[in-house]
């Protein structure tokens, strides 16, 4: 039952980037592939803008790594609750731990089973795949211009991340805007690939810097 907030979330988010991996030319099989080894909503959607305008494999790399880099912490911060967990299971699940998981395991008052965290990762990861899929296959039945109009599920994605964060902190608010417009001057200068690596690992560098003045 704690997985279908995030199966009502998933499944047409994935749907829409299996739609729009095929409108960037990549088939569906490859784009289901991406969804079942990569497993990161954001930086799959990355990474297909990232392909569409000529960006290196380097460079898809290293966004991919910078976005997320965040992973790393959730998964030490869920280690608390996985103590009674052995190693073999906590190195199986921490390939599957996304934002939405992270957040409904992190409510869970008392220690995590790992029967009840193998579910909801193993849930969420299926509807994730099989969302792809359907997308995929979609795009290639439903009209050029319906298919074209799911790119905005993209912004609409980001937008949603974005808002929550800047109505608890507006400073988030002007993090977002120092990096778009220091992907918009390095854009000038670099090519889109590297321009948003930069502009990420700055705009975050500028986040750290904002963050500890204000507890400062």
């Amino acid at each position: 039952m704690s997985a279908i907030p995030i199966v009502v979330g998933y499944l047409p988010i994935a749907v829409a980037f299996g739609m729009i991996a095929q409108q960037a030319g990549i088939p569906p099989l490859l784009s289901v592939c991406m969804s079942g080894l990569v497993y990161a909503g954001a930086s799959q959607f990355m990474a297909v803008n990232m392909l569409s305008t000529g960006a290196g494999s380097l460079e898809i790399v290293l966004a991919t790594f910078v976005l997320n880099f965040r992973h790393f912490v959730m998964g030490l911060s869920l280690m608390n609750k996985l103590k009674k967990m052995p190693a073999a299971w906590k190195m199986a699940v921490s390939s599957g731990i996304t934002d939405e998981t992270f957040a409904v395991a992190s409510l869970q008052k008392e220690t995590i089973g790992k029967w009840f965290l193998a579910g909801l990762i193993l849930t969420s990861y299926t509807t994730w795949v099989i969302g792809t899929l359907i997308g995929g296959l979609l795009s290639q039945v439903i009209p050029p211009s319906i298919s074209e109009s799911m790119s905005i599920a993209l912004y609409a994605m980001f937008i949603g991340l974005l808002i929550p964060a800047v109505r608890d902190n507006g400073k988030w608010g002007l993090i977002a805007l120092v990096s778009m417009g220091l992907n918009t001057v390095l854009g000038l200068f670099l090519s889109s690939g590297w321009s948003i690596v930069l502009s990420t690992v700055l705009g975050g560098l500028a986040g750290v810097w904002l963050m500890r003045r204000k507890k400062g």
